[in-house]
Order: structure tokens, then C-alpha cells, then sequence
């Protein structure tokens, strides 16, 4: 059974930096393209950041130059470092594993990230 454990949020000020991770069991981690979604109240969940596994990452126009995606494959954890947070990136933050082979996909709980300003 596919567990991905996220943990990381809490409430920050505008500007202040974050760090989430991804703990995942189940799977084979390295044969996942690991990502992280967010979805704020009212809104639909959306891409922030993907990483494959073998380190390609791909991140949302909204926060290039802000978020940081990176894995460590011995641990199977996928870890999202958000800096400058700003009041828009409030949302529950959610790990995603996407196997790449079978297109299965696997989420987590989620994580809240609530930035004041």
C-alpha cells in the first residue's frame, strides 16, 4: 500500500521561508516523478513543482525563482523549499507520486501553509 506522508506546514509571515516534505512508502521512489499540488479555498488544486527520478524538475510560472524541489532517493522523500512565501501561496499542499511506467498516481493528506501579511 502506496503512503505518502507530508509534513512541513504551519503558518509563516510574507516573505518567510517554508519547508515541506514528502516521506513515501509502498512504492518504488525512484521510479516515480514526484510532485507537489495545491489547492486554496474555493479554487481547483493546481501544479506547483515536479521532480522525475532522475532529477528533472519543473515548476509553475508562479512560483520560479521562489520554490525549490528536490528528492533524495535513499530516503524516498521529495522535499519542496518555498522561499519569499507571499499571501497567495496559502493552499493546502499536497505530495503526488506518478509512476512513470504505469501512470498510476498517489496522493497524500496534505499540508496547510497559511502566509500572513
Amino acid at each position: 500500500q502506496v503512503q505518502l506522508v507530508e509534513s512541513g506546514g504551519g503558518l509563516v509571515q510574507a516573505g518567510e521561508s517554508l519547508r515541506l516534505s514528502c516521506a513515501a512508502r509502498g512504492l518504488i521512489f525512484s521510479s516515480n516523478t514526484m510532485g507537489w499540488y495545491r489547492q486554496a479555498p474555493g479554487k481547483q488544486r493546481e501544479l506547483v513543482a515536479t521532480i522525475t527520478g532522475g532529477g528533472r524538475s519543473n515548476y509553475a510560472d508562479s512560483v520560479k525563482g521562489r520554490f525549490t524541489i528536490s528528492r533524495d532517493n535513499a530516503k524516498n522523500t521529495v522535499y519542496l523549499q518555498m522561499n519569499s512565501l507571499k499571501p497567495e501561496d496559502t493552499a493546502v499542499y499536497y505530495c503526488n507520486a506518478r509512476n512513470q511506467f504505469t501512470d498510476r498516481n498517489d496522493w497524500g493528506q496534505g499540508t496547510q501553509v497559511t502566509v500572513s501579511s
